[in-house]
């Protein structure tokens, strides 16, 4: 069926008007929509100006002025008219000097616990278990010259057998120098221990002394290690008490062998008693 002439134009009419007020509503939008966007953006500008003003009112700090003259004179005289209070001074005094006293008995005991920790003196319960009698005047102590260049289990070795006759290790120097007792603490713990996989202070260590000193060394000429010498007295006494005319071995004997070997070219060499005790010692067990 065919449209009708005025019906196409009313049609057209309608959606004129329809388009033509969408468009209309759209502007409105926009312009609310700009309306409320510059007033938000005044506010927020309100807002930052009075921060602003708030910031500025803020005293910016400073420090107090600087005493007078007279002012530090009479700080300084009032120091100096201060009354003198003995009993005060003297309680003051005797507390700084306990308390040095205590300082003191601390640090020796760390250190004692130190050294026991590395093996380089026994503790209580084993010094007292292993405790043997002091050699006589006239006894003749084995001691042994070893490096720290030596082999650790060849070092162990010796002191295994030293133990069994009351011996000393000798080293010429400390590992590491005189200002570094570290390295020669571990050097110790290392040869002393019996169980070479056991760490720290419950460590079961061997009976054996060690010594480092340079002046026993330099008294028997000994020039290459490992060396046995049979020294009478106490060669465990600390070099800094003694002097070259301390007493000394008749023989020095050299050689890369057991104990047992060392002791019988010893008493080759002619000192059949000074080694006649120790060689029981080491053929008891």
């Amino acid at each position: 069926m065919r449209i009708s002439t005025p019906s196409s134009r009313s049609a057209a009419v309608l959606l004129a008007v329809s388009i033509a007020s969408a468009a209309l509503a759209q502007d409105s939008a926009r312009e609310r929509a700009q309306k409320e966007g510059d007033v938000v953006m005044e506010r927020l500008k309100g807002a930052v100006s009075r921060q602003k003003a708030q910031s500025s009112e803020v005293p910016s700090p400073h420090l107090p002025p600087a005493p007078t003259e007279a002012e530090r004179r009479r700080a300084f005289e009032g120091l100096r008219a201060r009354k003198a209070m003995p009993v005060i001074d003297a309680r003051a005094k005797a507390a700084l000097e306990a308390s040095e006293a205590r300082m003191a008995a601390e640090r020796e005991a760390q250190a004692k616990r130190l050294r026991q920790a590395f093996g380089l003196e026994p503790s209580e319960e084993k010094a007292l278990a292993k405790a043997a009698p002091a050699p006589a005047a006239k006894a003749w102590v084995p001691v042994l010259f070893v490096s720290s260049s030596m082999p650790i289990p060849v070092l162990r070795t010796y002191a295994a057998q030293l133990e069994r006759v009351h011996g000393v290790l000798a080293f010429r120097g400390m590992l590491g120098g005189l200002h570094k007792v570290g390295p020669m603490a571990k050097l110790s713990a290392q040869i002393l221990r019996i169980d070479p996989g056991c760490e720290g202070p419950a460590c079961a260590m061997r009976n054996v002394q060690l010594i480092v000193d340079p002046i026993v060394f330099r008294q028997h000429g000994v020039g290459r290690v490992p060396a046995l010498a049979m020294i009478p007295g106490d060669p465990t006494e600390a070099y800094c008490e003694r002097d070259d005319e301390s007493p000394r071995a008749t023989h020095v004997v050299y050689g890369d062998s057991a104990l047992a070997g060392l002791f019988e070219e010893y008493a080759r060499l002619g000192g059949q008693a000074e080694v006649r005790d120790a060689q029981a010692l080491l053929g008891s067990r």
